[in-house]
């Protein structure tokens, strides 16, 4: 086995050193990951960029589109045969037919190679012709991803801060009263078993509806072909003894098998080969729901940023380990605001991200943040009221397909206003309140060349990209 394994490893290697040499002297490839929390939109995003590379009427912001050495973009089949395709002609379909709606959440992980042919810049590009450069998107979600801090943990560190949490959302009031008439001692019962981790997912989901964002583990909630399996039924437990045969040591055993078997399967056959990434986050909804949900998303955005493992990418890094060397904080549905108020959204992206970003700086990654809107679903007005002009956003409400006029009320110059209070563990915002609408897709016509319109999706792909198009 010892040989068996030496072999795997130099096998691996020598794949590693062709993968390298192919990608730097013949067709590079762009390994962009994807991924956000629950209703940050990370199927939208990924549409619209495809969309938009392929018909780059409005990529101004991206310079190899804007000079025109973009000469050509198509679909290609992904390399990876395992993994699922990224559905994009239906969700495209989904976003622009003629009564749009929104596409389906991301559950598992998928891919898509959109391939460019770009002319070269430099004093050598008139004696090169046009190169090929391949972009594989991976989607995933971003609970998945919280699951990675775990590997560092032990079931009862695990316990105690997942119990912690529940015990200061009212969403864990049934569980905790559930576990405390648990004898986790007695000798395991698989239906008790399934009653407890059927109750810590009911945690879970009613939490993320209310706008918290670290729950995990992740696969609670997105099981895909492991519900119902043993690595999928343990919760957390008060601490006490752990007998052989009891459920307490039952549970023990398969939180450290969801690790194995589970999470590290995921790092070691998808993130670890990502290169680039984007973390959507819904800065907005977590506002809304309040000064806790914000403080907890401030928290799973510093968790998610540590399971990276940024730095520069080299020939050498490329062989041994690809290091995310790029990454790009996005709040989305900017169209859910007036333009005038996007540069404080755009600063609340930033100090929510402060701390993981000076870690990956520090290590020589790349890190932006930014305001976006995937696919721009409102259009802008101002309104008088109480004598003065207020900006306002109009569009096709998802509940009734009404249309709608919002103001959601002015976000703060200073960011400080919402963060302080979130970290101080207030309940709710002393002095404002900030509404949020779930609009529709608008329908659409495009033109000619046209990709679906958006606000700065371009610039996020000239921050995630534009140096790999040169």
């Amino acid at each position: 086995m010892v040989i068996g394994a030496i072999a795997d490893t130099l096998g691996r290697g020598i794949e590693g050193v062709t993968d390298a040499v192919s990608e730097t002297f013949f067709e590079p490839v762009i390994r962009l990951g994807v991924t956000g929390l629950a209703r940050s939109g990370k199927t939208v995003f990924i549409t619209s960029l495809v969309a938009n590379l392929l018909d780059r009427g409005r990529m101004a912001g991206l310079e190899a589109a804007a000079s025109g050495r973009i000469e050509a973009a198509f679909l290609q089949p992904q390399p990876d045969d395992t993994v699922p395709r990224f559905e994009f002609e239906n969700h495209l379909s989904a976003m622009t037919g003629p009564e749009p709606f929104w596409p389906d959440s991301t559950r598992s992980v998928s891919e898509l190679r959109v391939s460019l042919r770009v002319r070269p810049t430099g004093l050598l590009s008139g004696l090169q012709g046009p190169r090929t450069v391949h972009l594989d998107i991976v989607d995933y979600p971003g609970e998945w991803l919280l699951d990675l801090g775990l590997l560092d943990m032990d079931f009862a560190r695990w316990s105690e801060q997942a119990l912690s949490k529940a015990d200061a959302r009212s969403e864990g009031v049934a569980y905790l009263a559930q576990v405390r008439e648990m004898d986790t001692q007695a000798k395991l019962d698989e239906v008790a078993a399934k009653a407890l981790a059927d109750g810590w997912t009911a945690y879970l989901r009613a939490a993320r509806d209310a706008g918290f964002s670290d729950c995990t583990p992740g696969r609670f909630l997105l099981p895909g072909d492991l519900e119902g399996s043993p690595a999928l039924t343990f919760a957390p437990l008060p601490p006490g003894a752990t007998p052989r045969g009891s459920l307490a040591r039952e549970f023990q055993r398969r939180f450290e098998a969801y690790k194995s078997q589970v999470v590290k399967p995921f790092f070691r056959s998808h993130f670890s080969r990502i290169d680039r990434q984007v973390v959507l986050v819904d800065a907005l909804g977590a506002i809304h729901s309040g000064p806790q949900a914000l403080e907890d998303l401030r928290q799973a955005l510093s968790s998610i940023l540590g399971a990276f493992r940024p730095g520069q990418n080299t020939f050498l890094t490329s062989i041994l380990g690809r290091r995310v060397d790029k990454i790009l904080f996005a709040a989305t549905k900017a169209d859910h605001l007036h333009h005038e108020q996007h540069a404080r959204l755009q600063a609340i992206i930033e100090a929510l991200v402060s701390d993981a970003r000076r870690r990956a700086d520090f290590s020589g990654a790349t890190t932006g943040a930014m305001a976006i809107a995937s696919l721009r679903a409102t259009v802008e007005e101002t309104r008088r009221a109480g004598g003065k002009d207020l900006g306002v956003v109009r569009g096709r409400l998802l509940a009734d397909g009404r249309q709608a006029a919002l103001h959601p009320g002015d976000l703060p110059a200073d960011p400080a206003a919402l963060l302080s209070p979130a970290r101080s563990g207030a309940e709710a915002w002393l002095d404002a309140e900030y509404d949020v609408m779930r609009f529709a897709p608008a329908p659409l016509s495009l033109r000619n060349g046209e990709g679906p319109p958006h606000i700065r999706l371009d610039r996020a792909a000239e921050f995630l990209i534009g140096d790999k198009l040169r």
